[in-house]
């Protein structure tokens, strides 16, 4: 195979170079900055839907390197009910998940109800019929409630029907440097009570809001009403 010639390498440099400067500069922003996740699952319904594709605000806690994830600088920590994003500590897979425990807390769950700091958390059948954006399977199967976190309450689902395995967990003491994540789909969900505590270098940002939302139960159809959702 002919090798190129220098020639031709400087003309192709010349042609292509600024291209190729934006791609960097363009991967660098979404490694640092601010990043577009695609939600394939539905462990995080009814707050994020599958098909909806996520903002993520990659400088909300700290600056890294381009592509490394070293710190570079840290200007604040995760807060209880924050949605941040991290890779699984078992298979590297990005997850999307709510900060639930923070470091220090003693929590457990009594029959999808958690008990944060010896504090049984208060629950609230839903009014504002969220469970609309729900198919109409899961409207028969799950219910969808109020979650009062101290300091974020939220939306959330659990099962009508069932109570899982991990429904329930013995008091868990959290590690310094640690946070408890769970899917605000309680009962359909791969979390802390499956793949342990997350640790704090490990959370790349937090996702704000739902840029865009495509209905993949329906041939993609747009859902509209989902643009630019704040995420709660």
């Amino acid at each position: 195979m002919k090798q190129p010639t220098k020639e031709t390498m400087i003309i192709w440099w010349k042609e292509w170079r600024l291209f190729l400067l934006f791609v960097l500069l363009l991967f660098s922003f979404r490694s640092t900055v601010a990043d577009w996740s695609h939600v394939p699952t539905g462990s995080m319904k009814p707050t994020i839907m599958e098909g909806d594709r996520i903002l993520v605000d990659k400088l909300a806690y700290d600056l890294r390197v381009p592509f490394m994830h070293w710190r570079l600088s840290t200007w604040g920590d995760p807060e209880r009910g924050d949605i941040v994003t991290f890779p699984s500590p078992e298979t590297e897979e990005l997850y999307v998940k709510r900060v639930i425990g923070m470091p220090g807390d003693t929590i457990s769950m009594v029959e999808n109800r958690l008990v944060i700091n010896d504090k049984p958390l208060s629950y609230k059948l839903d009014e504002t019929n969220v469970a609309s954006i729900l198919n109409e399977t899961d409207q028969q199967k799950f219910t969808v409630v109020k979650e009062y976190l101290p300091g974020k309450p939220h939306i959330m689902m659990v099962s009508s029907q069932y109570l899982t395995v991990a429904s329930s967990f013995p008091k868990k003491l959290i590690p310094e440097g640690y946070y408890m994540m769970l899917g605000d789909n309680r009962d359909s969900s791969k979390d802390s009570r499956f793949i342990g505590f997350i640790e704090r270098d490990r959370i790349r940002g937090r996702a704000t809001k739902v840029i865009i939302s495509l209905n993949s139960e329906d041939y993609w159809i747009p859902r509209e009403k989902r643009y630019f959702v704040k995420l709660k």
